[in-house]
């Protein structure tokens, strides 16, 4: 059996200033980490038994018929700092695929090598950030939360320069599509209308079918948009860079690099060693949703025809961002406390328990998770100080009163809100710093815990746990 893509390659098809055509830079000596097959048979891919081959094409020695590999130019607001051109400095898209439900998707190598979008870098990655994308990105679609994917992960036999000398590794990302705010922002900045409506009705058709031009673009990306950000605090995930670059426009969450899931709950949790002031803390989410939104409107405005009522029209739509981005966050409140009807004051009970939870330094995943149980009152275990708990569970138990649900039932839809599992950054660390020796059991024991995370078993009992003190990790890492 040989390994086939099923490419149907619409993105190289739009003017060549939107690309550079270029394939992998070979390396010295790929070997397979890992192949996500289950992903490959939803993709309809068919992947060679051996891995030796398959090594060869996801470290991007060889390509697969069809390929159209190319690297992607785009600009963006880094930490709200304007950057005119960006691109994929170490990443080639090989192509895309329509899976057999006709969804499409890109198929992108991560550390494919120098493009001309590498700036001063070596367009390499090391094994450590590699790891971490395959094992988040994974995990935020078991948890169900919108997503780029992992299909593989490729040791290359060369030494990358970082802080350090590293393992090289390349990573395989699928993505609904790698269009971003600043693929936008760069044409835009350039005056360059024909390539804006070009990319306009490119990513209509592509994503939004039913959206009417600009405005409708507009609207379907900011509605994606705030159930994403709600689903990111709903498991307590902190991006780390939310810049306007890595924000896409099918809104799926894209770029794992310094990203992080808290464990004691704080809402200015920050993890990302070059977010030096918070910008892109926990809370600080959804108000740069909105921001990079709002550069999002601002380079469509080109394509209007009255740019003075664009501005008004378009003001409206991203100002309703916050009220969009409330009501899913307090849907989502709403389910992880087993509330299936609402009262006015079930989101002030909600922030009251994270407001405890901050004080009294509760693991964010502990608390929920307890809660969903036959026992609630457990939760009072994921308190540093769990005194704090109990006046909030008086008042907790007397809303539940005013439920109709069986218990069994609402234990049950708490327990598919509030995972028992999620990839904690020392686990995470743990699995690179073992792949970094030559060992990669641990990463595979996650990886695989970590695709049913809502069910507790007794045999990932220690990967549940929260980090003791001389186990937290405090900072995360871009890689680049």
């Amino acid at each position: 059996m040989t390994t086939h893509f099923p490419f149907d390659n619409s993105y190289a098809t739009l003017p060549e200033r939107f690309f550079t055509r270029q394939s992998p830079a070979a390396v010295a000596a790929p070997k397979l980490i890992a192949a996500n097959r289950p992903l490959a048979d939803r993709l309809g891919l068919t992947l060679a038994a051996d891995d030796e081959a398959l090594a060869r094409i996801f470290a991007g020695n060889e390509m697969p018929e069809g390929a159209a590999p190319l690297a992607q130019v785009y600009a963006g607001h880094q930490f709200g700092g304007w950057s005119p051109q960006l691109g994929d400095g170490r990443a080639v898209m090989i192509g895309e695929v329509v899976a057999p439900d006709g969804a499409r998707f890109d198929i992108q190598l991560k550390g494919a090598g120098r493009t001309p979008y590498s700036r001063m870098g070596d367009g390499r990655a090391w094994l450590g950030p590699v790891l971490r994308e395959y094992i988040v990105s994974e995990a935020m679609a078991a948890l169900g939360i919108p997503t780029t994917r992992a299909l593989a992960a490729v040791e290359t036999g060369e030494i990358v320069l970082r802080e350090g000398r590293m393992p090289g590794a390349v990573f395989t990302r699928v993505a609904s599509s790698h269009i971003r705010v600043g693929t936008f922002q760069f044409f835009a900045a350039r005056d360059d209308t024909e390539a804006l409506q070009a990319l306009l009705d490119h990513t209509i058709a592509r994503h939004y079918p039913e959206a009417d031009g600009p405005t409708g673009l507009l609207k379907s990306v900011v509605a994606a948009q705030a159930k994403l950000i709600a689903a990111w605090m709903g498991v307590g995930f902190i991006h780390g860079v939310m810049n306007t670059d890595n924000m896409t426009l099918s809104g799926e969450t894209i770029d794992y690099g310094p990203c992080a899931l808290m464990d004691a709950y704080h809402p200015e949790t920050v993890f990302s060693s070059i977010d030096q002031f918070g910008r892109y803390a926990y809370a600080n989410q959804p108000q740069i949703g909105a921001w990079n939104l709002a550069q999002l409107a601002t380079s469509l405005l080109p394509l209007m025809p009255d740019r003075d009522a664009a501005i008004e029209s378009f003001t409206e739509i991203v100002n309703g961002f916050a009220g969009r981005f409330d009501d899913a966050w307090h849907h989502v409140l709403r389910a992880k406390l087993g509330l299936a009807t609402e009262e006015e004051e079930d989101v002030s009970l909600a922030f009251d328990l994270l407001n405890r939870m901050a004080q009294g330094g509760a693991d964010f995943t502990r608390t929920f998770r307890a809660l969903s149980s036959a026992t609630p009152e457990d939760a009072a275990e994921a308190f540093e100080a769990p005194a704090a708990f109990t006046p909030w569970f008086e008042a907790y138990k007397t809303r539940l009163t005013r439920e109709t649900r069986p218990v069994a039932e609402r234990v049950t839809a708490m327990q598919a809100a509030n995972p028992a599992l999620i990839p904690r950054n020392h686990r995470v660390e743990e699995a690179i710093q073992a792949a970094v020796q030559g060992d990669y059991a641990p990463f595979h024991r996650l990886n695989d815990a970590l695709a049913d995370p809502f069910t507790d078993r007794p045999e990932i009992e220690d990967l549940q746990q929260p980090p003791t003190e001389t186990e937290r990790v405090r900072q995360t890492f871009c890689g680049t």
